[in-house]
C-alpha cells in the first residue's frame, strides 16, 4: 500500500503521521501520479494549524500538499492528453505529500528533461503566484518594483520574472540572502525599522509598485513608497484590505498553462533559477513544515516521497 502524510486534528507538525493508505484509482478525466517530489508552501502549515479552516476546512483524516511533480502511472477514462510514463508537473487533486496522487490533466504540463524533479515540484504554487501578481501589478519595462520577502519561494520567482520583463527590482531580505538576490539582478535591502530611508537612498523617487510576500507589517511603508495603495499587493496581509491595497489568493483557472510555459522557457534559457533550501522524506515532513513556518528561507522546501535517482 502507498504511504501518505496525514493528520486527524489541527495542531503543530507533531500531529502528522506517515500511514499506509488504500491505492488511489484514477477516475474519468483524471490521472494517477507516482509522486517524485512535492513542493512545500506556507499554506500547508497554515492548513495544518487550522488557520484556513473557514475557507479550506479539512475532512479528517486529512493530508497536505498540492504542488507536485511525478510520473503518470494510470490514466482514467477519457484522458487523451497524457499517457502512462509521461513525466509531468503542476497541481494535484489529492494531497501530494504522498507516494501517489490524483490530478486533472488540465492542471499539469510536461516536465522538461533538463528540469530536476525537486525544482519541477516548486513551480505550480510559487511560480504561478508570482506570474499572476506581476500581471495584477502591471509591472513593465523601466518600472521599479519593491518585493518584501524577496528570497522566499514566491519572492524568488517574482524577482527574476520582473527582471526578465525589464523592471528594476529592490528586494527586502536577511543580509545572508543579499548576494543571492544580487545574482538574480535585484538590489537588496534589509527589512525592519528605517526601511523607507534605505529604499529612498537607492531610489529617491520611491517605487512604482510593491509586492508583499512576508507579512512583517510593511504595508504603511509600502503605501508611502508607492505613492498610494493602488499598486501595493500582499499575499498575506488580508487584514489590510481596507487600506485600498490589493490582496491576492491564487485560484485555479485560465492562465496557469501560460504561466508555467513562460517559467519553463526562462529556466531552459538559463534566465530563471530556483534554489532548493532543503529536501525531506515523508517521515520528516513535520521538520519541513517547522522550517517553512520559521521563515527566512533562501529557496524552496521539497518533500521527496520516494528516491528515484537524482533530484
Amino acid at each position: 500500500m502507498p504511504l501518505a502524510v496525514q493528520f486527524s486534528e489541527y495542531g503543530t507538525p507533531d500531529v502528522l503521521r506517515v500511514v499506509d493508505v488504500p491505492p488511489l484509482t484514477a477516475g474519468p478525466g483524471q490521472v494517477r501520479l507516482a509522486v517524485r517530489a512535492a513542493g512545500v508552501n506556507p499554506i500547508d502549515w497554515k492548513i495544518l494549524r487550522g488557520f484556513m479552516r473557514q475557507v479550506m476546512p479539512v475532512e479528517f483524516p486529512g493530508g497536505l500538499g498540492s504542488d507536485v511533480a511525478g510520473v503518470v502511472d494510470q490514466a482514467g477514462e477519457g484522458v487523451t492528453a497524457l499517457n502512462v510514463g509521461d513525466e509531468v508537473l503542476g497541481a494535484s487533486l489529492t494531497p501530494s505529500f504522498a507516494q501517489s496522487a490524483l490530478a486533472d490533466p488540465a492542471a499539469l504540463v510536461a516536465k522538461p528533461p533538463s528540469v530536476p524533479w525537486a525544482i519541477a515540484a516548486t513551480l505550480s504554487g510559487s511560480g504561478i503566484t508570482a506570474w499572476e501578481v506581476l500581471g495584477k501589478l502591471r509591472i513593465s519595462r523601466g518600472e521599479t518594483l519593491l518585493v518584501h520577502g524577496a528570497a522566499g519561494g514566491v519572492g524568488t520567482f517574482a524577482v527574476q520574472l520582473a527582471v526578465a520583463r525589464g523592471a528594476r527590482v529592490i528586494g527586502t531580505a536577511s543580509e545572508r540572502n543579499h548576494e543571492q538576490l544580487r545574482s538574480y539582478g535585484a538590489e537588496p535591502v534589509t527589512y525592519g525599522e528605517g526601511l523607507i530611508d534605505r529604499v529612498r537612498a537607492i531610489s529617491p523617487r520611491g517605487v512604482d509598485a510593491v509586492l508583499d510576500t512576508s507579512g512583517r507589517g510593511e504595508i504603511p511603508d509600502s503605501v508611502e513608497l508607492a505613492g498610494g495603495p493602488a499598486r501595493v499587493l500582499s499575499l498575506v496581509a488580508f487584514d489590510a484590505a481596507g487600506t485600498g491595497i490589493q490582496v491576492h489568493m491564487t485560484e485555479p483557472g485560465a492562465g496557469r498553462h501560460q504561466a508555467l510555459a513562460d517559467i519553463l522557457a526562462l529556466m531552459e534559457e538559463g534566465r530563471l533559477q530556483m534554489p532548493i533550501a532543503g529536501t525531506y522524506p515523508l517521515d520528516e515532513v513535520a521538520a519541513a513544515l517547522a522550517v517553512s513556518e520559521s521563515g527566512h528561507l533562501g529557496g524552496k522546501l521539497v518533500v521527496q516521497p520516494t528516491r528515484h535517482g537524482p533530484l
